[in-house]
């Protein structure tokens, strides 16, 4: 789940609900538009699409972020 906009916290009562349930969750820093900047797979009405990182927000190098 992800949330669009700095008021909106449904996706944090999303990850404390699963967390609880005993599943690994991370904070996504920048939202959905950042996964998606970053290079990762999103599904859509029209299929599955991949853009490439941008390297404004992706490391470059293929190096690790260290995140």
């Amino acid at each position: 789940m992800y949330c669009w906009g700095p008021g909106c916290d449904g996706a944090t009562r999303a990850a404390l609900a699963l967390a609880r349930l005993g599943y690994r969750v991370k904070e996504m820093l920048g939202g959905i538009e950042y996964w998606i900047r970053e290079g990762y797979e999103v599904e859509t009405w029209e299929g599955s699409r991949r853009l490439a990182p941008d390297p404004l927000t992706a490391p470059v190098d293929g190096g690790d972020c260290g995140c």
